[in-house]
């Protein structure tokens, strides 16, 4: 059996698959557009047979072909009568049901709570809820992780029908699983290729990363070409998916996969730097001035950039932060691609992240031991001795009023793990207590936190809690009253955010998202309002003690103040709704609609 009979085998009554020319054929002779009565991409509604009239109603379509003998036919003088009379009745009754406005697929690595490492996780389940919200398609693919937390995807099935993917000169099967995680429908990319790529045991710092990575990128593709899906915009998150517009705008777009490309860099730092033979792989074939514009990178010269072509090459581009959006344009934040965002800044946004505040929610959270709400903080003071007692800290007699620290973190250079350090002793020091959340795969951050962890492991004061667990992080944001971030950079961050929501005042340095969500209790030039936390500037531990000092000093001297701010914190609204979501579909809109993306989303 051939491989083009093999391609598109075993179709099922849903997602069916629509035949189409193969990965090989499209690179080598793209198939030139039919010259019948088609409608255009951005009329048809995905992955169904309806158009969308200019009134906004769905007609059905026959699947038959448009000849001129059929246009020629004479139409029934009833027949037309009632076509016009359902026409007016369209007119005049609006839909039952309102329509999806826009297609939109997102493509990463990571989503939560089913495949999360980091905020990306994150984000585009939260973005995506906020979406479909607002009256949108969404759908999420990632690849099908051996590790998915099964336990968050519901109707979990298999499709019933495999498809196939060019990768390093031939074509290797991919199954597809589908389900429903919080709300959404997700595709899994299964791939049958003798690498296991996801068969592993983590999500990330496998040596074959960027293969994985492009592999999945390529496949995620065919899946949308071949499984007959036209969205209109097609969403990649970091660098792992990078490599999907360069693809779509060389190979996929004509054959019909036309969508407008978006494209948001949650972290500038890992960037998918290959030699030239690995970008080959997944189909590219470019020579040397495409090469050195859009791929070469910029520090290493016999390196290609993935991200750098990703960026070049979508539609709009959006960073996480106003604040981060303006910090990588310079040498120092930028990691070598300054010059290259510098050279695209009409289409370069800073969109601060939101959270979802249906999940993240105090008051009906389902991982809380106790629930309180703005108006009602009596649970947090009960979760917080719940949540000593569970670790084995002091919680009685005088320890009780001892102000608890917290951090929920990555354990990486970029967190300012130095700093972190200094924070435990620092409020020990000061008469409170911290706890610590957070993993590393640095072997040498491990092992110095891993020691710190045995120091304290009976202590009554200190707790590390070196693993992930989600119960116990949101035990810990609802449950802390000071909540320390002392990242080096910061593209948005997410954990002060979640603190606020849940009562908890955080620590900040001012970098990134955190300089646009976090603005200082003692800055005189903010606005009183926005106040609502303790921030300081240069990356030291003297810097973050006087920070950390001030906090606890309002805690302790000041207990109706510090009621009343953390009330403050809570009741701001720091959701998908609140800004994010809209800035997001005005990028949509405009790019769709016009062509390419607005001046300003302000």
């Amino acid at each position: 059996m051939s491989i083009e009979t093999k391609r598109f085998r075993n179709s099922g009554a849903e997602e069916s698959p629509v035949q189409v020319a193969s990965a090989k054929q499209l690179e080598m002779a793209l198939p030139q557009r039919s010259q019948e009565t088609l409608a255009s991409g951005h009329q048809l509604l995905m992955g169904n047979n309806e158009l969308l009239s200019s009134f906004g109603n769905g007609v059905n379509v026959p699947s038959r072909r448009i000849t001129p003998a059929s246009c020629g036919a004479a139409i029934p003088q009833t027949q037309v009568k009632n076509l016009v009379a359902a026409l007016v009745g369209s007119l005049e009754c609006p839909p039952t049901v309102k329509r999806p406005r826009y297609h939109i697929v997102h493509l990463a690595s990571e989503m939560a709570p089913v495949a999360k490492v980091g905020g990306l996780g994150d984000v585009v389940t939260g973005l995506g809820r906020a979406l479909q919200k607002k009256h949108h398609r969404v759908e999420i693919i990632i690849p099908k992780y051996k590790t998915l937390d099964m336990s968050g995807i519901k109707n979990f099935k298999k499709l019933n029908k495999h498809f196939y993917s060019y990768f390093e000169g031939a074509e290797h099967e991919n199954m597809v699983w589908t389900g429903v995680v919080e709300g959404l429908r997700v595709f899994f990319i299964d791939p049958l290729h003798p690498a296991e790529f996801f068969n592993r045991g983590g999500i990330y710092c496998e040596p074959d990363d960027f293969k994985r990575f492009t592999y999945f990128s390529r496949a995620s593709l065919e899946f949308l070409l071949q499984f007959g899906k036209r969205p209109h915009l097609i969403h990649c998150h970091d660098w792992p998916v990078a490599v999907v517009a360069p693809l779509c705008k060389s190979i996929y777009s004509s054959a019909g996969l036309t969508s407008k490309l978006a494209f948001t860099c949650h972290n500038f730092e890992p960037q998918g730097k290959e030699s030239m033979e690995a970008l080959t792989s997944c189909g590219l074939q470019f020579q040397a001035p495409l090469h050195t514009d859009h791929f070469q990178d910029n520090i290493s010269a016999d390196r290609i950039n993935v991200l750098k072509g990703g960026l070049v090459h979508s539609d709009f581009v959006t960073t996480v932060s106003p604040t981060y959006a303006k910090e990588v344009l310079t040498p120092e934040g930028g990691e070598g691609l300054h010059t290259t965002l510098r050279a695209m800044t009409k289409k370069f946004y800073g969109v601060v992240n939101g959270i979802d505040d249906t999940v993240w929610n105090p008051a009906t959270d389902p991982h809380l031991e106790e629930h309180f709400s703005m108006d009602d903080l009596k649970g947090k003071e009960v979760l917080k001795n719940k949540l000593r007692l569970r670790l084995g800290l002091a919680n009685l007699g005088i320890d009780a009023k001892r102000p608890l620290v917290c951090c929920v973190s990555r354990l990486v250079p970029q967190k300012g793990v130095h700093l972190l350090r200094s924070a435990i002793f620092h409020t020990l020091n000061r008469g409170g207590q911290f706890i610590l959340q957070g993993t590393s795969q640095d072997p040498v951050i491990k092992k110095d936190f891993d020691e710190l962890a045995q120091q304290f492991e009976n202590h009554p004061h200190v707790r590390l809690v070196l693993r992930y667990e989600e119960t116990l992080t949101h035990n810990i944001y609802g449950a802390a009253d000071i909540f320390v971030i002392p990242s080096i950079f910061e593209p948005c961050g997410l954990t002060q955010m979640y603190s606020m929501r849940y009562g908890t005042i955080p620590v900040v340095r001012k970098t990134g998202g955190l300089a646009d969500s976090v603005f200082d209790v003692d800055q005189k030039h903010a606005v009183v309002e926005k106040r609502n936390g303790f921030t300081f500037s240069e990356p030291t531990e003297e810097a973050l003690a006087s920070a950390l000092d001030r906090a606890l000093l309002y805690y302790k001297e000041h207990p109706d103040w510090w009621k009343a701010l953390v009330s403050k914190v809570m009741r701001i609204d720091m959701s998908w709704d609140a800004a994010p979501i809209d800035q997001y579909i005005k990028l949509y809109e405009h790019t769709v609609q016009e062509g390419h993306p607005p001046a300003s989303i302000s």
